[in-house]
């Protein structure tokens, strides 16, 4: 009995080797496939996203546009055109809304978004183009070019969108004149087919020596200031790439942009708002219409209208860049998603 339990308690017998309860399998790190993706440059978003930016802009900004109008062609002195509640441009706002009520404040709705489809989609497409032109080999584009490209690209969207721009500031109008007097026209085609039949097809380019000009100048100043902040803002400590960046870099340049233009938009609008017959008249030059204007009514008569086109070009040009930087996002974003690149 003693030995057989002995030897029962010697013998052993194989047993495979079982992992410990708790361990796993070395796993290797995962590896990140976009990290493979190879690197490019960004490519050219389509030509038509700052037509849609401005778009989308004026649904928010078009009231103060009509108001900024309804001044600039009010004629006599200048000293309350900026004024407060009590000044002209509370005048012409209790108006408006007493005449017509809050949808007043939206007359031209149609042909402000054909002049954003037409003068603004040119000039951001044009300007974009020409700034790839003529940029350095290393990509940087000095200030100089960078406004030259601007002050182009405003010329052409200034020739774009006169017909709107004319057929814009007769609907903003149209209330402000007796009963008798006003057009009435249905809509921005409406009114591009009645001026084309009424004042013949040159009638629809009345006024596009001061909408050049003032389109150049428009033009020269925002986009090219626009970068140019950008470009000083990111240089700061205080900045990134953000919505900070841009709101900031728009803000500046509106302010810019209304200053530079603010004359030649005045006479613009006397010329666009203008029949037939006073269109032809002592105005119709440029210089002499700004000369004019500033004899008769004052040197500030050429700012007139500035508040409201500041408070309405602030807010357009920040959410016009801002719609255009998310656009352009997006559309990248989708761009590196589908070709699995990356950007530099």
């Amino acid at each position: 009995m003693g030995s057989a339990s002995a030897s029962g308690t010697s013998a052993t017998v194989a047993v495979p080797a079982q992992p410990a309860i708790g361990l796993k399998k070395p796993m290797t790190a995962p590896v990140d496939d976009k990290a493979r993706w190879p690197l490019v440059k960004k490519p050219h978003p389509p030509f038509y996203f700052g037509g849609f930016a401005a778009c989308a802009a004026n649904f928010f900004t078009h009231p103060l546009d009509l108001l900024k109008v309804r001044l600039q062609t009010v004629k006599g002195a200048a000293t309350s055109a900026s004024g407060g509640g009590g000044g002209l441009l509370g005048q012409v706002v209790r108006t408006i809304y007493a005449e017509q009520g809050v949808l007043g404040f939206y007359n031209g709705i149609s042909a402000a978004v054909l002049r954003q489809m037409t003068y603004s989609m040119a000039r951001f497409a044009t300007y974009e183009t020409l700034k790839t032109q003529l940029a350095s080999e290393d990509g940087t584009l000095p200030f100089y070019r960078m406004a030259a490209a601007g002050v182009v690209a405003g010329a052409v969207g200034g020739v774009c969108g006169t017909p709107a721009d004319i057929v814009l500031v007769r609907l903003q109008n149209d209330g402000a004149l007796p009963v008798e007097k006003r057009r009435n026209y249905r809509n921005a085609f409406d009114g591009l087919i009645r001026i084309a039949r009424d004042e013949g097809a040159g009638g629809l380019f009345k006024g596009v020596a001061p909408n050049v000009s003032r389109a150049m100048l428009m033009t020269g100043s925002q986009l090219c200031s626009y970068d140019a902040f950008k470009q000083l803002l990111l240089a700061s400590p205080y900045f990134s790439d953000g919505l900070a960046l841009h709101f900031s870099a728009s803000f500046l340049a509106g302010f810019v942009a209304t200053t530079i233009s603010s004359p030649f938009d005045v006479v613009k609008t006397r010329i666009m708002n203008a029949g037939p017959a006073v269109a032809g008249g002592p105005r119709r030059g440029l210089l002499q219409a700004m000369a004019t204007i500033a004899r008769e009514e004052g040197p500030l008569a050429l700012y007139k209208g500035w508040t409201p086109a500041f408070v309405r070009m602030a807010p357009q040009t920040i959410l016009t860049f801002i719609f255009l930087e998310q656009f352009r996002n997006v559309y990248w974003a989708r761009h590196a998603q589908k070709n699995s690149v990356r950007y530099e």
